[in-house]
């Protein structure tokens, strides 16, 4: 199939130019051989400008790819903007992610979404703090098959305050890890070496909501008592959190940001990125893996 989408499985990091970080990202995830859901991406091209409608070749390039995917299947659609996934700066937070769409007509709409807010208040005002408030902005789109996980979190492939890349930094909360990345919970805290697997740190967090699957969308719940403060890893997914975690920083040459999710105890990798904002020395008052995310990437990604 040809025109202005491919399958993920296609991409790789040299297509970050035409396609965006986040797509070929995930493209370079599977050329390393990790688990990573289906989905297609939009070239930066596809974006037919500001206001103006698809196309029908494109919508009709879209609905081909959606069937690839059974054509009922949930996905995300998210943002993949050129440059958003640099070591010095992320546009994470400031594009739009849509979790759960069901249906062609609708995933053309998420599309339509994700290039509108490429002229939101927040992304303008971003590219000004950058010095690129004259740069036409570009963006590609990834639509990708949802996962329905039990838990879901963020890591490191390097302990973010330090700098340490002989650490594995993890935080984990049940259901979607919008709850996360938004700062919703307090997520379960990890920091385990890279090199032996030991827990050198380990913080049960009051994860209080969590967010979960529904036809059309997300709900978010309250968690039942009993679940808001035992362990949401077992010693189990976090040896194999760590050793996903070797091997993307091993294929990537540097430090990456990872989020994940595990359902029915199988992993999958959703998103992963040059690590931003790491300290060269601890800093003077302690910092958690979760902290530095909320300072690097705001309320979401």
């Amino acid at each position: 199939m040809s025109g202005h989408t491919r399958a993920l499985s296609d991409l790789g990091r040299a297509d970050e130019p035409e396609f965006g970080g986040k797509s070929a990202g995930l493209g370079e995830l599977l050329a390393a051989g990790l688990p990573v859901p289906p989905g297609f991406a939009l070239a930066c091209a596809a974006y037919p400008g500001r206001d103006q409608p698809m196309p029908a070749t494109l919508r009709d390039e879209v609905a081909a790819r959606y069937a690839e995917l059974g054509g009922r299947a949930a996905v995300a659609v998210r943002s993949s903007a050129i440059g958003e996934d640099s070591s010095e700066a992320t546009f994470a937070g400031q594009q739009e992610t849509l979790l759960g769409v069901r249906g062609v007509e609708p995933v053309c709409d998420a599309i339509r979404t994700c290039w509108a807010s490429l002229y939101s208040d927040t992304a303008v005002a971003y590219r000004t703090r950058l010095g690129h408030p004259d740069t036409e902005p570009a963006m590609g789109v990834t639509v990708q098959e949802m996962v329905d996980p039990d838990v879901a979190g963020v890591l490191f492939t390097c302990n973010p305050v330090s700098g340490d890349r002989s650490m594995v930094a993890i935080n984990a909360s049940w259901g979607l890890g919008v709850a996360v990345v938004a700062g919703e919970v307090t997520p379960d805290d990890y920091l385990v070496s890279k090199v032996t697997g030991e827990v050198v740190r380990a913080s049960l967090g009051s994860k209080a909501i969590e967010y979960v699957c529904r036809p059309g969308g997300t709900e978010r719940r309250a968690v039942p008592d009993e679940r808001r403060g035992a362990a949401c890893l077992d010693a189990g997914a976090i040896e194999g959190l760590v050793a996903a975690a070797r091997v993307i920083e091993r294929h990537f040459g540097a430090p990456q940001d990872v989020e994940w999710a595990i359902a029915d105890g199988e992993l999958f990798l959703l998103q992963s990125r040059p690590v931003t904002a790491v300290r060269e020395r601890p800093a003077a008052r302690p910092m958690t893996a979760l902290s530095l995310v909320m300072k690097t990437f705001g309320a979401g990604r």
